[in-house]
């Protein structure tokens, strides 16, 4: 679903009484926006106890940032996904050492085989089975951070490309051939896996006005 105005306007009202001291407004947008921050972090990190703490240091930034915030400056939720993105992204970088350790032991584990499919294709467009969602997100975790982020925040996320372009700072080009590169790779891990059982669904939106 597109951030529409409704919601926009709900979650500003929410934010003007937060700054006044109602604990009960900040109790509704933490109820509002805790699981797309919790799937968010799940969907970056792949772990759950790591995207269960890591929502709740995001809301506690988000709590000592509030008076930050300026609604005419853009949407809240597209100015909470750049402060989530923010912190995923020092999280990765705090823990590039512990991800060497686990390649080691994902030696000892089934090898992916090495493909070249091409095409790329939106996860929405696929139906898969709890199996296939764990091949996902271990597809999502081999991809690198700046393909993995705009990956799940469009095809995961539902977020539209202007959206995504303002969180992530970034030209809305730039976001869709990342998008783009990034299905192409989800794809040729996917088949690596589960073969032809995985289409290949371009989508037109991504393919135009790319860059590099």
């Amino acid at each position: 679903m597109s951030i529409a105005t409704a919601p926009a306007d709900a979650d500003h009202a929410l934010i003007e009484r937060c700054l006044t001291g109602d604990n009960a407004a900040w109790e509704q947008v933490v109820r509002l926006h805790s699981r797309r921050v919790y799937n968010l972090c799940l969907r970056f990190t792949g772990r759950p106890q790591d995207a269960e703490d890591l929502s709740q240091e995001v809301f506690l930034r988000l709590y000592r940032n509030l008076a930050r915030y300026r609604a005419e400056s853009g949407n809240f939720i597209t100015w909470l996904t750049a402060l989530t993105r923010n912190l995923l992204i020092d999280h990765y970088r705090r823990s590039r050492n512990d991800r060497r350790t686990d390649a080691l032991d994902d030696k000892a584990e089934a090898a992916w085989p090495a493909t070249t499919g091409t095409g790329g294709a939106g996860l929405d467009h696929l139906v898969w089975g709890r199996e296939a969602q764990e091949y996902i997100q271990r597809a999502l975790c081999r991809l690198s951070p700046e393909l993995r982020e705009v990956v799940i925040l469009r095809d995961l996320q539902d977020m539209d490309y202007k959206s995504i372009a303002a969180a992530l700072a970034l030209p809305e080009g730039t976001v869709k051939s990342r998008i783009n590169r990034g299905r192409i790779e989800m794809a040729r891990l996917l088949r690596a896996t589960l073969g032809t059982s995985v289409p290949s669904v371009k989508d037109p939106a991504s393919a135009k006005g790319v860059q590099p």
